[in-house]
């Protein structure tokens, strides 16, 4: 027992800006030639992240001279708008919208008893219908579990029975929020945006104590492709929109804020999902302070919900990675509300296990791990303070363009917020093609023999809207793979690929996992014969059936056996592809040869829709 206070790292001495400068050059110029080495300015550039809407992702942060990161609970808000509450960091809310009475009023009371405090229903055609909301929430008590409502084709109806099931209860002690949210319903429907109603449905929130009756979803903007500083910029825009009209429908932006939530997605990238939720909120507190909204009101309540677009059909166990990464963001960023989506949801409504499953993500997270114990842990870690700070100038800057075109539905109804969302969901599917965003589970790492899952309650039909559509990241992978499996089920056989490995397996055999793991991308099988001569890769190949064959070896072998095996596969009528260029054939002669390469950072969509095609692989 001592006095005095232990320091950990005493014993050893503290590392300068130059230290690790000079561990980065080690490392980075290990293999480089003498004269080629780089500077730390060009190592940096490299280990610089830019996210698809240009966020930088430095490699290391150092505190900047006098900054303040500031409290929570105090202006701007930015640390979290509340205090920390230990025994209920936030809200559990399961979303419900399985249109089958009994058993989604029997999942309701399970997540309840099981430690969800809060209820989401999706009230629209494909889900829970307007005249069951009464029914499915038989015995919940709204005084205690906040219940809010969210739809596109019938959010009027929605909000109407949700308020009669307020004042059923008897008690106006009710919580929970009515889901109007007319720019949302546009960008998903095609239809006008109407706002004249906005005021009459605050009037009828305010007969109960904590009843809101606007929400600003960017859900759907994040479900079509936005980036984080589009969503980032569309939730405020749509928050001032919303309080620029109750103001001319006579009530008082002080008013107006506590009528608002915002419901925000996070996916598994937490960096930005956690700076994006604190960035949220510190705008949105600008925007208050600017329309003289009393200080206590202007934190925004933040509704966070695990991203539709990052969910996989194909291994979809690695959602509940991706869900638990999404929660933590949620949890660690302050959201007030968190909502996990069930690993299974892509293939339809969920089972008892996939719901208990998402559920306890959110319980482990907050009675377990403790998540909620500290208010914004993110607080000083300079990665997230740079981050915030960058994703709230750059999304300030859309609203400014966002207000100069008339505001956020003016914006919508001349295309240019579709605009923004298409450019950057095409810059991100570009990157996924190229496995410059991985998808683990999906393009990279798939499993070999994966069995689809067959236990789920099937989705009703989704309408068709005009507006924006929801598109998943991994979507482009499981149309190849689905491609395949039709494939097996009319012929019996999977779509086959030889690998003609030369050499020995030092040679090829980097290599030759390199290429099998992106056949099964496609869900391609693929047979390899090793060190063979230019004869047996024919035999082998007609032998298998297969019209493909994909050299792979080293480029000193590629020099003394390439040749030769190419054109006797090319002979006998086969496409051949190289495992790496065709320059290291060593005779650019025999480049006509090769039909085409595989190697890192290709496109793998084009590829592998291509050799599925060549094996008469129907679409």
């Amino acid at each position: 027992m001592t006095d005095e206070w232990m320091v950990l790292a005493g014993d050893f001495p503290t590392p300068t800006q130059a230290d690790w400068d000079r561990e980065v050059l080690k490392a980075l110029n290990r293999r480089r030639p003498p004269g080629s080495e780089l500077t730390i300015e060009q190592a940096i550039k490299r280990l610089t992240t830019t996210t698809v809407d240009g966020i930088e992702i430095a490699p290391l942060y150092l505190k900047p001279e006098d900054q303040k990161i500031g409290y929570p609970a105090q202006m701007p808000f930015t640390r979290g708008a509340t205090l920390p509450n230990p025994a209920a960091p936030w809200i559990v809310a399961q979303l419900h919208e399985d249109p089958d009475v009994a058993r989604t009023t029997e999942e309701i009371q399970a997540d309840l008893n099981a430690g969800a405090t809060g209820v989401w229903l999706r009230v629209d055609k494909d889900a829970i219908k307007p005249k069951d909301v009464t029914a499915v929430l038989s015995g919940v008590h709204p005084e205690a579990a906040p219940v809010c409502v969210s739809s596109v084709s019938e959010q009027a109806e929605a909000a109407e029975a949700l308020l009669d099931f307020f004042g059923s209860c008897g008690s106006t002690a009710a919580k929970g929020n009515l889901g109007i949210d007319p720019i949302a319903e546009s960008a998903v429907s095609g239809s006008e945006v109407d706002l004249s109603e906005l005021a009459e449905w605050v009037a009828k929130a305010q007969a109960f104590q904590g009843v809101g009756a606007l929400t600003v979803d960017v859900t759907c903007y994040d479900s079509a492709g936005a980036g984080d500083i589009d969503q980032l910029a569309f939730a405020i825009a749509t928050g001032i929109e919303y309080v620029r009209a109750l103001e001319a429908q006579g009530v008082a932006p002080s008013d107006g804020f506590t009528q608002i939530m915002f419901r925000v997605a996070v996916n598994a990238d937490e960096f930005l999902a956690i700076s994006r939720i604190r960035a949220l909120r510190r705008l949105w507190a600008r925007v208050g302070e600017v329309l003289e909204v009393p200080e206590d009101s202007r934190g925004a309540v933040q509704h966070a919900v695990t991203s539709w677009r990052i969910l996989s059909k194909d291994d979809p166990w690695v959602n509940l990675l991706r869900a638990t990464i999404g929660c933590f963001s949620a949890s660690v960023g302050g959201a007030d509300v968190i909502t996990v989506l069930p690993h299974d949801a892509v293939y339809g409504l969920p089972t008892n296990f996939s719901r208990r499953i998402a559920r306890n993500i959110q319980l482990v997270a907050a009675e377990e791990c403790h998540l909620g114990a500290v208010k914004d842990p993110a607080g000083g870690a300079w990665v997230f303070e740079s981050l915030t700070e960058q994703l709230a100038e750059k999304a300030w800057a859309r609203v400014q363009e966002i207000e100069a075109l008339g505001g956020m539905a003016q914006a919508l109804t001349d295309g240019k917020v579709g605009e923004w969302v298409a450019a950057t969901a095409a810059d991100r599917a570009a990157k996924i093609a190229t496995r410059k965003i991985p998808l683990t589970g999906v393009s990279m790492f798939p499993k070999q023999d994966e069995a689809p899952l067959t236990d789920f309650f099937a989705r009703p039909s989704r309408p068709r809207y005009a507006g924006l559509a929801p598109c998943r990241d991994s979507q482009v992978f499981e149309v190849l793979r689905d491609r395949s499996r039709g494939f097996e089920a009319q012929t019996g056989k999977k779509p086959t690929v030889l690998l003609a490995c030369l050499g020995e397996r030092r040679d090829f055999g980097g290599r030759e996992q390199f290429t099998t793991n992106l056949l099964l991308v496609g869900g391609i099988e693929f047979s390899a014969i090793e060190g063979p001569t230019p004869e047996q890769i024919v035999a082998a190949a007609h032998a298998g059936g297969t019209e493909e064959i994909v050299l792979a070896s080293s480029a000193a072998v590629y020099a003394a056996q390439g040749v030769a095996a190419a054109k006797a596969a090319k002979d006998a009528g086969l496409s051949v592809w190289i495992a790496g260029r065709k320059t290291e054939l060593g005779d650019e002669t025999a480049n006509d040869l090769i039909d085409g390469e595989i190697f890192d950072g290709m496109n793998v969509v084009t590829f592998l829709t291509e050799t599925l095609d060549r094996l008469g692989v129907a679409k």
